[in-house]
């Protein structure tokens, strides 16, 4: 029986790669993409996945992902999409053109990858698509205002597509990482991307009568 395949978006060394590394070891065919393919491939060769370029800015870069992930892989069974873009500063001082294209990131890239996801997944009735979150996305901070609306908007896509998708078999989650993560291997209730991939790969083995469709995450050292 062939492995099951999952494609990361937006991957690198932090919480996206050490989700990948989880799904390495539980068998599945791993394909990870970002934007500077030099940088991404030691971390896939280290961990055994496959490595793909994708500007997920640019809605036709992604959808072309999707097509080599099916030449190479097959259509992927789990899709996370990680990449945000973050600017800051005060209102009146802010870039339009530079704040557009952070929510064309945050969150156009969000929803072209669901869509071209669910376009595989519906035919056949399964797979999870799951989104990286922040604490922004339900409380928006002063002089961050651009990555709060991209990220508000990514939490309602999650939650609209949850209520469409869910019916049809698709798992939909959005993970709020809510707090600082600290490097990997840190100590005991440290925020680190191994204990949050954990939390992903125990989504992703939730049983259809009880799915969560949102999973927030902190370190129990995390203040509310």
């Amino acid at each position: 029986m062939n492995k099951p395949v999952a494609l990361i978006v937006g991957a690198g060394p932090g919480i996206s790669g050490a989700f990948a590394e989880a799904l390495v070891a539980a068998d599945y065919h791993v394909a990870v993409a970002a934007r500077n393919l030099g940088k991404l491939q030691p971390l896939a060769a280290a961990i055994g996945a496959s490595a793909f370029e994708v500007d997920a800015s640019k809605p036709e870069s992604i959808v072309q992902l999707f097509k080599n992930v099916d030449l190479a892989l097959g259509a992927p069974d789990v899709v996370l999409y990680n990449p945000s873009a973050r600017i800051r500063g005060d209102l009146l001082s802010l870039d339009i053109e530079a704040a557009t294209s952070a929510i064309q990131t945050t969150a156009i890239g969000a929803l072209v990858t669901a869509q071209e996801a669910a376009r595989r997944m519906l035919p056949r009735g399964s797979g999870s698509i799951f989104f990286t979150g922040a604490t922004a996305g339900v409380k928006g901070f002063a002089k961050s205002s651009v990555f709060a609306m991209g990220k508000f908007a990514l939490r309602g896509l999650a939650q609209s597509l949850a209520r469409e998708l869910s019916p049809a078999g698709i798992h939909v989650v959005h993970f709020v990482i809510d707090g600082g993560v600290a490097k990997p291997g840190g100590g005991s209730g440290e925020f680190t991307p191994q204990a949050i991939a954990r939390s992903y790969m125990a989504a992703l083995a939730q049983s259809t009568g009880a799915w969560s469709w949102e999973v927030e995450l902190r370190s129990h050292k995390e203040p509310f």
